[in-house]
């Protein structure tokens, strides 16, 4: 590992003054993820600026609106599960939390860290190989390499690499929100204008500008007659990343037709994936099969696959229908689905 300055940061304020200061910092949180990628000198950061001190842990509820949770970036994955209203109002977003990370990672990773992991993608996470993402106009070699864990949607000839998160997909159904704290003051960014696609600039993941941090998640409670959940389809129970998730939320009216519909997809795409198309399908129809298998061909509209991945494709078009069919059967979803690709 590189030797790096370490700064422990008092305030906000004072963590943004000293990593905007920087142009080589870097915050450091949970460390789950950041500190394997120092060892691998897969990540540089010339100063560490300390935030595990400041005052960004807990869950506090709003009641404007349906309600809505706020949630210190630094609130841990275990203590955001456990949360009472996570449990009876949102379970797609404790699911997601559960099967996201073993428990000894729960208890030290952090909501807005989880937000913000690297990509698992192996071309990235080593330095001896073609990576856009890490060095940018070295190349993909996730190209014509082993790529069965790459992306389907979202892509581009620059870069494949999944998004990791289990968390951000599930929020991304519930159009939560981040506020962050910069040199420019504060400001609150949709989590569906915070990530971005690759492009032709891979290495641009989000809209946080340098220096800034992410502070506060703002999670919109759902309806109590609501039904969610989150299915992941692993290649194994234990912990293991998504070749296909789905994050869903349904209301079904007394005549049985859907009022409202939310679903995004993980595992598939280069970012968490919204698929309102088909919700949009979803809405006022009565939820059989024709209907289901619809909502699920618009879920994976556009996707490419290539000769080691395109099995993704059929496996996220089943697990869409698995996952909303579930719920507007009322039935408890499975999330701990085991893998059906090669």
């Amino acid at each position: 590992m590189r030797s790096f300055a370490y700064v422990r940061a008092g305030t906000v304020e004072e963590a943004v003054a000293a990593a905007a200061a920087d142009p080589e910092a870097a915050y450091l949180a949970g460390g789950t993820t950041q500190v394997d990628l120092m060892r691998d000198e897969v990540f540089r950061p010339a100063r560490l600026v300390d935030i595990t001190r400041l005052p960004l842990r807990g869950v506090e509820r709003r009641d404007d609106g349906g309600g809505v949770l706020v949630v210190g970036a630094l609130t841990t994955m275990e203590e955001l599960a456990a949360h009472g209203d996570v449990t009876t109002r949102l379970p797609l977003v404790r699911e997601a939390l559960l099967r996201g990370a073993s428990p000894q990672l729960r208890h030290m990773a952090t909501v807005g860290g989880n937000l913000l992991q690297r990509t698992r993608c192996r071309y990235y996470r080593d330095p001896s190989t073609a990576c856009n993402k890490r060095a940018p106009g070295t190349g993909c070699a996730a190209l014509d390499g082993h790529h069965r864990m790459h992306a389907v949607l979202g892509t581009s000839p620059h870069c494949i690499a999944t998004h990791p998160s289990d968390l951000a997909v599930a929020l991304l159904a519930l159009d939560a929100a981040v506020r962050v704290h910069g040199p420019d003051g504060e400001r609150a960014v949709p989590l569906g204008e915070f990530y971005r696609t690759p492009g032709s600039t891979p290495h641009v993941e989000n809209a946080l500008t340098h220096g800034e941090l992410i502070t506060h998640l703002e999670i919109p409670l759902l309806p109590p007659e609501a039904r969610s959940g989150y299915l992941k389809v692993r290649d194994r129970a234990s912990y293991e990343f998504a070749l296909a998730s789905v994050a869903a939320a349904l209301v079904v009216d007394e005549d049985g037709r859907i009022r409202s519909a939310r679903l995004a997809l993980g595992g598939v795409g280069t970012v968490p994936w919204r698929v309102p198309r088909a919700e949009e399908l979803l809405r006022g129809a009565r939820p059989d099969d024709d209907v289901l298998r619809a909502a699920a061909e618009a879920a994976l509209s556009g996707a490419e696959g290539r000769p080691d991945n395109a099995f993704k494709i059929g496996l996220g078009r089943r697990a869409v229908v698995r996952m909303l069919g579930a719920l507007a059967r009322g039935e408890e979803p499975d999330g701990a689905a085991r893998g059906e690709g090669r």
